[in-house]
């Protein structure tokens, strides 16, 4: 089960603080992928691999850097080649500098020990269906963008809003295979998800993998393989923000399913005409646990 072997990742951090942590190793060893147990990590407590190890290294140093032990001894401690390194660390987790520590004894800020744990209320059934979908194409008009969790992205609306409504209806023409319609295409996304990292944001429809492509437009090209399409309904974006943790929190812990490298589609089914309220659907690109 993923809470076993995310609890498993967490007990390794902690028993190796001062290592480099192979995930990627350790998801093999344990019968899934690296990019599935990033995705899942950064989706339930918020915050990637790395951050999680970097507060923990710098919660567990503090007690150290209290003490009268060499400071270059504690950096290398824990994975630092130099004071200054090991400083910066730490004043991005603390907020304050080592020797602000080593004087005054604090202000510290502590990262406890995560624990994941699987709570069962089922009450709200998810609306997923699995699609299997031969190879495909997503064009249309590209942007990198930062990743934004919550609430517009005011970096996408830009992208839209720049682009005529002839470019709208144009693409609508296009498309050609499911997901039908416009679609909105997040790819190339840090498997560790990391809010504010850069990702490309597609604004285009699917076409046959066959089909001919203008040659002003951009191109990400979809393997063939298996989707989940989650299907939401209510305010926007707020509902479709829910799904996606959903989808972490809920779903793929429950279903014998992992995610695989490639796109996340949101094809808009419906839309009130101020975009306050939405039906859609989300695709995961997936394949069997």
């Amino acid at each position: 089960m993923m809470i076993d072997i995310l609890n498993r990742l967490v007990d390794d951090i902690e028993q190796h603080l001062g290592d480099e942590v192979d995930v990627d190793g350790l998801a093999a060893s344990m019968g899934t992928t690296g990019y599935h147990l990033r995705r899942m990590f950064s989706s339930l407590p918020g915050m990637p691999v790395s951050e999680y190890v970097r507060r923990r290294r710098m919660t567990v140093a503090a007690a150290d850097v209290t003490g009268d032990e060499g400071l270059l001894t504690i950096a290398v401690r824990y994975g630092y080649g130099s004071v200054e390194a090991f400083g910066r660390a730490f004043r991005a987790v603390h907020g304050v500098s080592h020797g602000d520590v080593r004087r005054d004894g604090g202000p510290l800020r502590s990262q406890p020990h995560i624990r994941f744990r699987l709570t069962v209320e089922g009450n709200n059934p998810m609306d997923a269906r699995i699609t299997e979908r031969p190879a495909f194409r997503l064009i249309g008009q590209a942007a990198r963008v930062p990743l934004i969790y919550e609430g517009v992205n005011p970096h996408i609306q830009q992208h839209i809003a720049a682009l005529p409504s002839s470019a709208h209806e144009r693409l609508k023409e296009l498309s050609s295979s499911e997901p039908a319609g416009l679609l909105q295409v997040s790819a190339d996304v840090d498997p560790d998800a990391v809010e504010g990292s850069e990702l490309t944001y597609l604004h285009g429809v699917a076409v046959d993998a066959a089909d001919p492509v203008p040659a002003e437009l951009d191109v990400i090209d979809v393997e063939a393989g298996a989707w989940v399409v989650f299907r939401t309904s209510g305010p926007y974006p707020e509902a479709l923000q829910e799904s996606y943790a959903a989808s972490a929190t809920e779903w793929f812990p429950s279903n014998p399913w992992r995610l695989r490298p490639g796109p996340s589609i949101v094809a808009v089914l419906e839309r009130a005409a101020d975009f306050s309220t939405a039906t859609c659907e989300l695709w995961f690109p997936i394949e069997r646990a």
